[in-house]
């Protein structure tokens, strides 16, 4: 049977009970992760997509302070026109500012606030946390490719 992995067509291998374990294990591990830092974007009164939002904007692009809209929606996955009205309800809520680029004042840029850094810095410093538990399930899942 042919499976897609990593954009590439590759024969599929019999697969063993742990390989089934492993896959089971990796995906509850993972579900439990974005379950967890949703709960915590909630807890922190955002939305799941507009923590993902702050977080695109600090580590999406590195070495990067702002970004614009369209290169939000293409991270978050989104349209663009999504993209404008998840910045729309950032900037009501003081997480973001928008402002026009210096270089091409048609583009419109991104940048965090300080209230949407201080916000931000909690919820990743928690994450990091619920990352560290899930490595523990995760990293063997992921060891064992390339066996």
């Amino acid at each position: 049977m042919a499976i897609r992995r990593g954009g590439e067509v590759a024969i599929g291998r019999n697969l063993g009970r742990s390989d089934f374990e492993g896959l089971a294990a990796f995906r509850l591990a993972l579900r439990r992760f974005v379950a967890r830092a949703e709960a915590n974007a909630r807890a922190a009164g955002l939305t799941p997509q507009q923590y993902q939002a702050l977080l695109s904007i600090k580590g999406g692009y590195p070495g990067r302070e702002e970004i614009s809209i369209g290169e939000l929606a293409r991270h978050l996955m989104l349209k663009n026109h999504s993209a404008v009205e998840l910045v729309g309800r950032l900037v009501k809520a003081d997480l973001v500012c928008r402002e026009a680029s210096p270089e091409d004042r048609r583009r419109i840029c991104i940048r965090i606030t300080p209230k949407g850094e201080a916000i931000l810095n909690q919820l990743a410093a928690a994450n990091l946390g619920e990352l560290q538990v899930s490595q523990k399930i995760m990293k063997p899942v992921l060891d064992s490719l390339n066996d």
